[in-house]
């Protein structure tokens, strides 16, 4: 996501669809006072519009105390700052986690207090100390252990103490760990997230060197992953002293391996240099953590070797829901399986020919050189990206180009533009070229049917020039599919007849069963089986300028700039196309929008309608359309199972896929009513 890219289109009541917002800060900190830090962190508890807010370790004091730590006034101010922040909540919304020294059982430890509705509702230790390089906890502090107390009493107070605390909001379940934490080969927010936490949360002082910031957004990125949870970072700001160290205030929030949003911090190479204060502010999708949690068994299968028994601590108990409504400050991309970055988009295009090649190859060890590999070749976008694909695998298995017999088989619907691309793509291609007129065939299987095309009737001295004339001449309604269904399964007998022959259709094409059953659906082997409709134009592009040149790469462009259409109804008057895949179906942007969050998410259809009511799609959809759109998905996504179930070999390229052998197994008749 853009670093500070969020969506603010309407404003509703986030928690009904599982979204939690959280906000890591870095106030300015005065080292040693804590009456001055404690102003700041109610300061910001006063503006906050999060459910949890997160400050740095050591907070109320400021990180670099030295030997004050053992200051009677330090300790005592911090804790008088942590009543304060106590009182100050009562009554508003978000939980506060912030850190302070706190002596107990005679013992000084670097502790996180959790606060929420006027109550210190729980104190975490941290667990390993760094006494290494520019750190020197050891000196001051004591890590936890074994003889910790299970409370600790403040202001006549027994306090639930320990690592083994976790604290539920709503559908949220927090765990805290402290900066070194973090940083071990077992950290223990791994144990907490496989008893239950999906928001874990970590109090830092991480100093700023060269190149540490990657490494820390490395680390957070794949701890949230791991752990399929929400991870909240937060670390203190450029308030704390400079006598040996330089901390950026670099706060940071992940969900399951990616990264929401980041603050500033000293060192970013923005203007101004000097931050006062940093922070950023981000919903998390607690329903999306809560699916991949579900589907991922060996999550689950960790649980017996944990060794604490957690206990759980409520936060404002009873509340499930926000008291007010808010817009959502997290970015829904309208486009899931096409990067919006053109770097990020480049490397995927590379990425996802590289595995439809890698596995034509392989494919291709198991055939003899001297098979056909028959491919039908439309002009349209999905055929031309299997036959790019087909000369890379080629090239790449030492197979001439002219093992590769694309064929072009015109018919009713076919129009000049696409019969142009398609013969030019195989002339620059420089593979096997032949042309099937399939009307003839067409005709004589209608006569065979007793069916009348389009509701033209068939006397005997009928041509099929006669028959074009009259199709062209129909209205922009007509419709007929068993005429289109001849078409289609004509062209697959005449490639089968023909050698292996390779699939082109895609993923998104298989979700809406938009294809002819035991035609256009059947293959050897398929490239495009998990290539979303959107990426496919992308992707064509991008061989275009990469892997080829001169006259075929403007070729390429004029194929990726057709309109998607089947063309298995006659064109229009003027010889344009006149069968719009979209203006049947509705939007592909729309679809793979849906597919995405139904399948990948496992959302439900009310939490689809509103992300997508948050996304910015390339057209602007009316409320009206965008509902009617997904119910045509959802339906036919249901009714066309039987078509997925028996699809042919191709490689999974990305995060979703509809293989029945795989990552999509479904009953052919399950019922879409409750979905």
């Amino acid at each position: 996501m853009p670093d500070g890219r969020i969506n603010t289109l309407g404003s509703i009541n986030l928690f009904e669809h599982g979204i939690f917002r959280i906000q890591a800060s870095a106030p300015p900190t005065v080292v040693a006072n804590p009456v001055a830090n404690t102003d700041a962190v109610i300061e910001h508890l006063n503006r906050s519009v999060a459910d949890l807010l997160v400050l740095p370790e050591l907070g109320l004091t400021g990180y670099t105390c030295g030997d004050l730590f053992g200051s009677d006034a330090l300790l005592r101010g911090a804790v008088e700052g942590l009543l304060r922040i106590a009182r100050a909540s009562e009554g508003a919304r978000p939980a506060v986690v912030i850190g302070l020294p706190l002596v107990v059982n005679g013992s000084l430890m670097n502790v996180a207090a959790v606060v929420a509705d006027g109550e210190i509702a729980g104190i975490v230790p941290k667990t390993f100390l760094p006494t290494y390089r520019e750190f020197y906890e050891g000196r001051h502090f004591r890590g936890s252990g074994a003889a910790d107390p299970e409370t600790v009493t403040i202001a006549g107070d027994e306090i639930p103490f320990g690592t083994d605390l976790l604290f539920a909001y709503g559908e949220a379940v927090l765990a805290v760990e402290i900066c070194e934490d973090f940083w071990t080969p077992l950290p223990p927010s791994s144990s907490a997230a496989v008893a239950g936490a999906n928001v874990l949360i970590n109090l830092s002082a991480s100093n700023e060197t060269i190149g540490k910031a990657e490494w820390r957004r490395d680390l957070v990125r794949s701890q949230s992953g791991r752990c399929i949870a929400a991870y909240a970072y937060v670390s203190a700001g450029p308030g704390e002293s400079t006598s040996d160290l330089v901390f950026g205030g670099h706060c940071l929030i992940a969900e399951n391996g990616t990264l929401l949003g980041q603050s500033r911090r000293i060192g970013d190479g923005l203007e101004p240099e000097w931050v006062a204060e940093t922070s950023v502010c981000c919903d998390v999708d607690l329903q999306r953590l809560a699916h991949d949690r579900r589907v991922i068994g060996s999550f689950d299968d960790v649980a017996e070797h944990l060794e604490l028994d957690y206990r759980r601590v409520d936060l404002f108990e009873g509340a499930s829901a926000r008291p007010v409504s808010v817009p959502l400050a997290r970015y829904v991309d309208a486009h899931p399986f096409v990067p919006s970055e053109s770097g990020e988009l480049a490397a995927r295009c590379g990425e996802i020919l590289a595995l439809q090649t890698a596995g034509l190859v392989k494919r291709l060890s198991c055939l003899s050189k001297e098979t056909a590999l028959a491919i039908g070749v439309s002009g349209g976008l999905d055929s031309t990206l299997a036959l790019l694909v087909a000369v890379r695998a080629c090239d790449a298995a030492g197979w001439p180009r002219t093992s590769i017999h694309g064929i072009t088989m015109p018919g009713f619907g076919t129009t000049a533009h696409t019969r142009t691309s398609a013969d030019r793509l195989i002339e620059a291609t420089e593979i096997t070229g032949d042309c099937i007129d399939i009307r003839q065939l067409c005709l004589d299987t209608f006569r065979s049917l007793e069916h009348d095309p389009l509701g033209i009737p068939l006397p005997d001295d009928v041509t099929v020039e006669t028959l074009q004339s009259q199709l062209n001449d129909l209205p922009d309604d007509a419709a007929d599919l068993t005429f289109e269904n001849v078409q289609a399964r004509i062209r697959t007998m005449l490639l089968m007849n023909r050698g292996f022959v390779l699939g082109t259709g895609d993923m998104s094409e298989q979700a809406l069963g938009w294809s002819t059953y035991n035609a256009d659906h059947m293959s050897m082997y398929n490239v495009n089986t998990s290539v979303p409709k959107t990426l496919v134009r992308f992707l064509v592009r991008y061989a275009a300028d990469h892997f080829f040149d001169g006259e075929l790469t403007d070729l390429l462009h004029r194929v990726a700039d057709t309109p998607i259409s089947p063309e298995l109804l006659p064109p229009s008057s003027d010889g344009e196309i006149r069968q719009s895949t979209e203006s049947t179906l509705g939007a592909y942007e729309l679809h793979d929008f849906f597919l995405f969050h139904f399948v990948r998410n496992g959302f439900t259809r009310d939490k689809i309608l509103f992300l997508a009511s948050q996304a910015a799609f390339d057209e602007t959809y009316s409320p009206a359309t965008i509902e009617q759109t997904l119910d045509t998905f959802i339906k036919r996504f249901f009714h066309n199972q039987f078509k997925r179930n028996c699809v042919p070999d191709g490689p999974k390229v990305g995060s979703v896929s509809l293989s029945p052998r795989g990552d999509w197994r479904m009953p052919s008749d399950a019922d879409p009513g409750a979905f």
